[in-house]
């Protein structure tokens, strides 16, 4: 069985670099053919990641390691596939969304003319994050890690040649950014989160010796113990590892990149918010939860606290940021991004959780998968509906839709379902694992807990408000005439407009119906997430046995339903104002905020995102353009005039005009010959002494 599993991990990294690496061979023969290929590709990565699957429900067969010899010198390290739990959660994720995504783009993107770039980078995106998530050790990790960068940066900005259309941000007076300003920002602000992430590599490697996932578990008693004998060395290692993910999933303060990450094409956005680089940083985290909780709970290191505070705080702060941020966007896609942010919140929040307390482990560990795998069902319905949207109004402001839910009734549908989970509303799966969240977390802090509550109130406030300004009300001027169904192939020259091709619907509704599903089955998912990562924590490495611990939780059921009810309030407070707004429009937004300069002066503080991004803008991008403006009137500028200028000017006038005197005084050949003989002796008798010298 671990020789099938680790030829299937292999096979699902492998089939989507194949795939990137065919899509312009197979171009030459057929204009089309490419589109097959990386569907293809895709296709064969989810089938051979749903192989590793039933695993999940044998945990006590896993971790299933193949490795391979890479560097002998100056170190021995080597690289392969880890199978475990975690890995086989993710890589499912990764891979099955994935293909969803791409069958959707075989009809998003069937006119573009530059497809085949495209299919290259998506497949080598998809490869990239499930090396990532199947990697056996650090190493090979952040391999998968900048790949994923990379390919980030081309998908954001495949635009690059910056027509008007593919801008985003306004109207005015709100800045436009242009996809290549976009991409570079994503890959300059994940970067320098990367870098520092690559300094606490170094330094972990340089303790424990090995950066093998499970030789760390194994020896973690001790490397951990050599390590907090320095003093401040676990914090800073702390620091500089949580700087990559921090940057990686877009929390603060590395968080502003991911709004304008929306210039890339609309699966583009479904991809990397739904499936996999936002995730990356979420996955990292959770593999070095059970090091630090050792850490902490076990060998008694109380600098390894600060992993899981920092951890908690800045994915709680991220949550009530972004979420306030998407009250007030008027970008369909933007409001999806500040979404996006703020869940990727709640699962940091999960995981500082479980190490908040020596019996949560299991539980915030669970919680916060639970909450990705949701996530990533209906955060990629919820884009690829908003494509759809944008297809068809052909504007990325939800104040000119209005009314789409006659003209889009399958993505009004999927919409409602996918908004429907993302409110945390019974039964969807969103619902199961918020809840998982809000629970471990009350457990961990009171504090915490109020700064989750608030944020699934605005939550529920900005869901309401984006179906309702996107599929109700009165009808925008781009929005489509209503079609004659679902299935309706007429407009827009067969491309089964207004709700899209067949292959766009298709997606969208398998998502949709996916949602239903996990909703449905919500416990069970959660049992059996719960059952297959708890078993794959290492045993050693825990403060608490299992038994005991799930005994610890399961006695606080009182608690558990208040924090439920407090939970449905939340949304119900958030949700009961949107729709008077938006939905029954008994009250106008628009009038609210002409009666009340506080509620305008907050509206306007959050439209400007909280002037974070204006200070980072002021001083780093500013700052370098300033410094390089000093640089270039302080230093360069002289030395240009002193070497560029001022010195064949020397050497050209002045020597001329010494040799044109020089022979003006020569009466005859005789003397302008002396006068060379001369020069060369002189320069043969410094080449003399300089020789002496030497010798």
């Amino acid at each position: 069985m671990s020789g099938t599993l680790a030829v299937a991990a292999w096979v699902a990294i492998g089939a989507p670099f194949a795939g990137a690496a065919l899509a312009p061979l197979v171009r030459r023969v057929h204009d089309r053919a490419s589109d097959a290929v990386a569907i293809a590709a895709s296709l064969v990565a989810a089938a051979a990641a749903l192989r590793l699957a039933p695993a999940l429900l044998e945990p006590e067969a896993l971790p299933v390691e193949s490795t391979v010899p890479w560097l002998t010198a100056p170190v021995a390290i080597d690289v392969g596939v880890l199978v475990d739990p975690l890995g086989i959660v993710l890589a499912n994720v990764v891979a099955v969304v994935s293909f969803v995504i791409m069958v959707y783009c075989r009809g998003y993107m069937r006119d573009d003319a530059s497809r085949t770039r495209f299919w290259m980078w998506m497949n080598a995106f998809i490869g990239s994050m499930l090396l990532l998530v199947l990697a056996s050790n650090l190493l090979l990790l952040f391999v998968g890690w900048k790949l994923v960068g990379v390919c980030s940066y081309g998908l954001i900005g495949y635009y690059y040649r910056d027509q008007r259309r593919y801008w985003i941000g306004g109207p005015p007076p709100t800045a436009y950014v242009t996809p290549s300003e976009a991409g570079l920002k994503a890959l300059l602000v994940t970067g320098a989160g990367d870098l520092l992430m690559l300094g606490g590599i170094f330094l972990l490697y340089g303790y424990a010796g090995t950066l093998s996932f499970v030789e760390l578990y194994e020896t973690a008693p001790v490397w951990l113990s050599a390590m907090a004998q320095t003093p401040g060395m676990v914090m800073l290692v702390t620091l500089l590892l949580l700087a990559g993910p921090l940057g990686k999933s877009a929390q603060f303060p590395f968080h502003e990149w991911l709004p304008e990450a929306m210039t890339g094409p609309g699966p583009v956005s479904a991809l990397i918010h739904a499936a996999t680089m936002v995730k990356s940083g979420v996955y990292l985290v959770a593999r070095l939860v059970p090091l630090f909780y050792y850490g902490r709970w076990v060998a008694g290191i109380d600098d390894a606290a600060w992993f899981f505070h920092l951890t908690a705080w800045l994915g709680a702060a991220t949550a009530l940021l972004a979420a306030t941020q998407a009250l007030v966007a008027v970008e369909l896609k933007k409001v999806l991004a500040y979404s996006t942010v703020s869940q990727i919140g709640y699962m940091m929040l999960a995981l500082g959780a479980a190490g908040l307390v020596p019996d949560l482990l299991a539980d915030g560990y669970t919680a916060a998968v639970f909450h990705l795998v949701s996530h990533a069902l209906f955060k990629a319905c919820l884009f690829l509906a908003a494509g759809t949207v944008i297809h068809a109004v052909h504007s990325i402001y939800i104040t000119d839709m209005g009314g789409a839910r006659r003209a889009l009734p399958l993505t009004w549908v999927c919409s409602l379902a996918a908004g429907w989970s993302l409110m945390g509303l019974p039964p969807s799966p969103g619902f199961w694992s918020k809840d998982a969240v809000l629970l471990v977390t009350a457990e961990a802090s009171a504090p915490l807990l109020v700064v989750g509550l608030v944020t699934a109130g605005l939550t529920a406030f900005y869901t309401v408000r984006l179906v309702g300004l996107v599929f109700h009300g009165p009808a925008g001027d781009g929005v489509p005439a209503p079609a004659t169904g679902v299935f309706d192939h007429a407009a827009e020259g067969g491309h089964g407009a207004p709700d899209g091709t067949l292959s766009m619907r298709a997606a969208t509704a398998v998502l949709g119906l996916g949602i239903v599903a996990a909703g449905l089955g919500g416990t069970l998912l959660e049992g059996a997430l719960h059952h297959g990562l708890e078993a794959g924590l290492p045993a050693s490495l825990s403060a608490m046995p299992p038994e005991e611990a799930a005994a610890a939780f399961a006695g606080a059921g009182a608690g558990h339903a208040l924090v439920l009810a407090l939970a449905l309030l939340a949304s119900a407070a958030g949700a009961v104002p949107a729709w008077v707004l938006y939905f029954s429009r008994r009250a106008s937004p628009e009038a609210l905020l002409a009666r009340s300069a506080a509620l305008r002066g907050l509206h306007g503080f959050f439209r400007r995102r909280w002037e974070i991004d204006a200070l980072y803008r002021r001083a780093f991008v500013d700052g370098t353009r300033r410094l390089a403006a000093l640089v270039a009137s302080s230093l360069e500028a002289p030395w240009d005039r002193a070497v560029h200028r001022g010195l064949p000017w020397l050497m050209m006038e002045r020597t001329a005009q010494l040799v044109h005197r020089l022979q003006a005084d020569s009466e005859d050949l005789t003397h302008n010959v002396a006068y060379v003989l001369a020069i060369f002796a002189a320069l043969l008798a410094v080449l003399l002494l300089a020789a002496g010298a030497g010798g």
